[in-house]
Order: structure tokens, then C-alpha cells, then sequence
């Protein structure tokens, strides 16, 4: 790692575990092909389709990135290492650490995150603790944790959780609170190398626009480009790269409000399946929900949800979430069909897979369908 940092090694991270996404990324990203001398690690994307891209970071970045988050947390320490670090989350837990001259704590998540692990996991952590004690986790992760009282105290310990890898269900931010439990909503992609943006500010020497709800990043993190380019390129401005993200910036806070790709066009409408989830999300017999689109003669398409009820009650009506969801937004934005599930599928590092969705209940006017 730190003839990485050095800049005198280039390295390509793959899963030691499994042998078909390790021949993937290695074919895929030409793991034997000549690379630019100042690329340090070349990260594979989490898109949603086609050939995995690979994220050029160089050295600087690299740094950039692991020192601007420990100056917004408050200083180095010690690092739980709860992601695959083959990622770019993961990976950066380990850069962090390496800079802060510290080592970090890992949990084996090959088989699925073990809450129960935890608690001697932070008791680890704060051994001769003169320094502050971290972890990067996933907000499915943080939801899994905070149903084991154990594994929410040892969370509670930490001095921040920082959550990224997708939105954070405002029903799990709460009870997060509630338990005490510091957590700092991250944004960011491989392309940033790793999260850039804390709770809505950016890091020293990041810099964030908007570009007609298009969000566009830069500065001192950003990756040189593409292992596997693409057109059209995100990076053909100088400095900045547009990611597929729609937000907004109010007095210099950013809101993403969801994957522009993703956006479910009905009725002469474009929903984006992230807002009508935060809304969903918050009614009691709601536990989890993930909103898609599929195929419709008449309106294109038409908005599903996928709903993991709340353990205790009865499971929310399609009607009840119809109503729910058109008191805050356009009620053509209100699902037209549900499906009650045992559990979202999801990808990468804990990203709920909608194209998994879709072609799963595509076919089908829903178990509760209008």
C-alpha cells in the first residue's frame, strides 16, 4: 500500500473470493496491459450495465481524498473495515489507515455482514485509544446493525459512521439518532475517488455544480478517466465529471435526488425512483421499498414498488401507499402496482438492484395492482 500511495505501483483490486468477478475485472480491465505511469489504482465501477469501466486514480488523489475526510471528522485514528476491499469504500478505509499510520480492524464479509461480530470489533478499535475510531458501512449495513441492540451500542462508540453507497432511508437516519450513533452521509463514486461529499458539504478541494439537475464534480479527488472509456465521455471537461446523479444545491448544501438512468418515464411524466422511496419509506408498515418501472401500453411506463413490510402489523394496502405518496408528490409519481417481498436484492457493495426488479415482476400486473 504504501508503494501505491508512493505512485510506484499501479494496482487493479479484485475479489480473492470470487473466481468469476476476479476473471471479470482482470480481462475486463486488462489487468496486463501497459497503464500510465501515475495511475496508482484503477477501481472498478458499480454501474448498473455493460463492461466494467474502471476508475484511473492516481496517487494524489488518493491522498487528497483520505486526508480532506480526516480533516472533516476531526483528526486520523483507527479504521473498522467493514467493506469488500476490492471496492472503492473498502479501499479507502485501508488508505486512510495507512496514512494515519494505524491499522485497521477487519470484519470478514465474504458470507454477508455479521452484526454480532461488532461489538469485540469497536473493543478492538478502542485499545490504547488516543485517536479517533471510525467505519464506513452502507445503509443497509447500518439498518442490519441497529436491529441487534448489541451491534447498535458498539456502533454508538465510534467517534462517526460514515454511510455512503447509496441513499439512507430516512426511517434508519432516525433511529441511527436515536441510539446515539454519529452518522455522516456520504456521496461520492469510484470516479471521486470514494465519497467527496459530507452531509450535503464538500471536502477541501472538492468542488460540486449543478448543470440542469445534472450533478458535475471536481477538484482534487477526481480520477484521470476511464480504463475502458466511454461516449459520451463524463470527464471531456477538464477538471470535472458528470456523473448520471440528479440534485440540487441550497446555500451550498447538495441534495441528490436520484439516478437520472433510472428515471421511470409515465404518462408524459419522469419520476425518479429515489423520491418517491424516501416518501414510501416513511409510512409505519413500511420496512424497506424500492420503486422501479416496467413496461406499460398506455403510459409507457408504469411505477412499481417493492415493499419489505414493517415486522409488527399488517403490510401497507396499495391504495394506502397511492394516497401516501400523493400527499408530497405528483400523484402520477404514486406506484400502480406492489409487491410484497422478504428482502430487496441489491449489488456491489449494498445497491438495491431495480433491474433485478423489473425483470422479476415486468411481466406482472403486481400482487396489488391499479
Amino acid at each position: 500500500m504504501e508503494a501505491l500511495l508512493a505512485g510506484r505501483l499501479s494496482v487493479l483490486p479484485v475479489p480473492a473470493r470470487d473466481p468469476r468477478e476476479n476473471s471479470l475485472l482482470r480481462t475486463a480491465l486488462r489487468a496486463d496491459g501497459a497503464i500510465d505511469d501515475d495511475v496508482a489504482l484503477v477501481v472498478s465501477t458499480s454501474g448498473t450495465t455493460g463492461t466494467p469501466k474502471g476508475a484511473m486514480l492516481t496517487a494524489a488523489a488518493l491522498t487528497a481524498s483520505a486526508s480532506a475526510a480526516h480533516d472533516r471528522l476531526g483528526g486520523s485514528g483507527r479504521w473498522l473495515l467493514a467493506l469488500p476491499a476490492h471496492h472503492i469504500a473498502g479501499m479507502q478505509v485501508l488508505i486512510r489507515s495507512v496514512l494515519a499510520g494505524t491499522t485497521p480492524v477487519a470484519l470478514d464479509v465474504s458470507g454477508g455482514f455479521d452484526v454480532s461480530a461488532l461489538p469485540r470489533a469497536v473493543s478492538l478499535l478502542s485499545r490504547g485509544r488516543s485517536r479517533g475510531r471510525y467505519a464506513s458501512l452502507v445503509a443497509a449495513q447500518l439498518a442490519k446493525a441497529l436491529a441487534d441492540p448489541p451491534a447498535a451500542a458498539a456502533l454508538a462508540e465510534l467517534d462517526a459512521v460514515l454511510v455512503g453507497g447509496g441513499p439512507l432511508p430516512a426511517a434508519v437516519a432516525a433511529k441511527a439518532v436515536e441510539t446515539g450513533i454519529r452518522v455522516v452521509r456520504t456521496y461520492g463514486m469510484s470516479e471521486t475517488a470514494g465519497g467527496c461529499v459530507y452531509d450535503g458539504v464538500p471536502l477541501d478541494g472538492v468542488r460540486m455544480r449543478v448543470d440542469d439537475t445534472r450533478v458535475v464534480l471536481g477538484g482534487a479527488t477526481l480520477a484521470k478517466g476511464y480504463r475502458n472509456p466511454v461516449s459520451p465521455d463524463p470527464f471531456c471537461e477538464p477538471g470535472w465529471f458528470r456523473t448520471d446523479d440528479a440534485g440540487s444545491i441550497a446555500c451550498g448544501v447538495l441534495t441528490v435526488h436520484g439516478r437520472l438512468d433510472e428515471g421511470i418515464s409515465t404518462g408524459g411524466l419522469t419520476v425518479l425512483p429515489q423520491m418517491v422511496e424516501a416518501v414510501i419509506a416513511a409510512h409505519p408498515a413500511v420496512a424497506q421499498c424500492a420503486v422501479f418501472g416496467v413496461p406499460d401500453v398506455r403510459l409507457g411506463q408504469r411505477v412499481v414498488v417493492a415493499v419489505v413490510p414493517a415486522p409488527a402489523g399488517q403490510p401497507p394496502s396499495l391504495e394506502q401507499l397511492r394516497a401516501h405518496v400523493a400527499a408530497s408528490l405528483d400523484r402520477n409519481a404514486a406506484p400502480r402496482s406492489m409487491h410484497l417481498v422478504d428482502e430487496l436484492p441489491v449489488r456491489g457493495i449494498g445497491k438495491v438492484d431495480r433491474r433485478a426488479l423489473a425483470e422479476r415482476f415486468g411481466g406482472l400486473g403486481g400482487a396489488s395492482s391499479v
